[in-house]
């Protein structure tokens, strides 16, 4: 998915980040300068669903238009198999497990 904020805000006459958060926060939405930033710059690591709902009501969009579908990014599962086979096949260096309390393991 990749997300379109700036796009949809920009087709509505909404060129800044501050002017977008001050429209939210009149709908009681209220978001840091920080947060703000990652919503406007680039892709939100997440997002809450009610917050989604004023974004939209705000911008009178739907949320297909923010959340642009990319399937041509996806794998298939054949081609996920298909590689992780190749990589546990390798020729690389027999891996050792560990105690996970960090203590070494009694000589064999």
């Amino acid at each position: 998915m990749r997300w379109n904020l700036r796009l949809a805000a920009a087709n509505r006459g909404i060129w800044k980040a501050s002017e977008l958060q001050r429209m939210l926060a009149e709908r009681g939405l209220n978001i840091s300068a920080g947060k703000m930033s990652g919503l406007w710059s680039g892709e939100p690591a997440s997002i809450k669903l009610a917050d989604l709902d004023v974004i939209c009501a705000v911008l009178s969009c739907g949320v297909a238009e923010l959340l642009i579908p990319e399937p041509d990014k996806i794998q298939r599962v054949d081609d996920q198999q298909q590689t992780s086979a190749a990589v546990s096949s390798g020729s690389g260096p027999a891996v050792t497990p560990k105690r996970r309390d960090g203590r070494s393991l009694p000589p064999v």
